[in-house]
C-alpha cells in the first residue's frame, strides 16, 4: 500500500559537518495510510541521518514507528522511502544545509586561492626590491613574508 507523508516538521536539526541528523517527536510526523492519518511515535528510531556531501541517508536500516489509535505499524527507513513520498520532503529540508556547505567549500577555496595569490605577489615584489637593489623594500618585505609565512 502507498504511503504519503501528511507532515514532516523536524523536532530539531543539527548539522555535525557534513551530516545532518533530522530528530522526530510525537505529532511532527505523520502518514497517511489509505484514507487514514497515523501518526510518528518515537518508540525505536527517531531520527533521519542524511550526508550531505553525497545527499545519501545513512541510517536506512533504523525502524520507524506509526500509530492511529490501537493500531500500530513498524517500517524499516528504507522501505518507507521506496513506498512513500518521503524522498520529496527530505530534499526540501536538507537543500538548505546542502547548499549552506557548498557556499562554506566555495568560499574556503576562493580565499586559499587569494591567499596563494598574495604570497605570490609578495615573491614577486621581493625579487623586484632585490632587482632594483632597494635594500630598505626588501627588508620590509622579507619581514611581511616571515609574517606570512607564520600566521599559515
Amino acid at each position: 500500500m502507498l504511503l504519503t507523508v501528511k507532515m514532516m516538521k523536524p523536532f530539531y536539526t543539527l548539522q555535525e559537518g557534513h551530516e545532518l541528523k533530522l530528530v522526530f517527536a510525537y505529532q511532527y510526523f505523520s502518514v497517511m495510510k489509505g484514507d487514514e492519518v497515523y501518526q510518528f511515535i518515537p518508540v525505536e528510531s527517531n531520527e533521519i541521518r542524511i550526508n550531505l556531501k553525497t545527499r545519501q541517508i545513512e541510517n536506512l536500516t533504523d525502524i520507524f514507528v506509526f500509530q492511529r489509535g490501537t493500531r500500530i505499524f513498524r517500517i524499516p527507513l528504507f522501505q518507507l522511502l521506496q513506498i512513500s513520498d518521503l524522498v520529496d520532503h527530505l530534499k526540501s529540508v536538507s537543500q538548505f544545509y546542502a547548499e549552506q556547505i557548498l557556499a562554506d567549500e566555495e568560499e574556503e577555496a576562493m580565499n586559499e586561492e587569494i591567499g596563494n595569490l598574495e604570497m605570490q605577489n609578495l615573491y614577486r615584489l621581493i625579487d623586484k626590491a632585490l632587482l632594483e637593489g632597494d635594500r630598505d623594500l626588501f627588508m620590509q618585505l622579507t619581514n611581511q613574508l616571515k609574517t606570512e609565512e607564520a600566521a599559515q
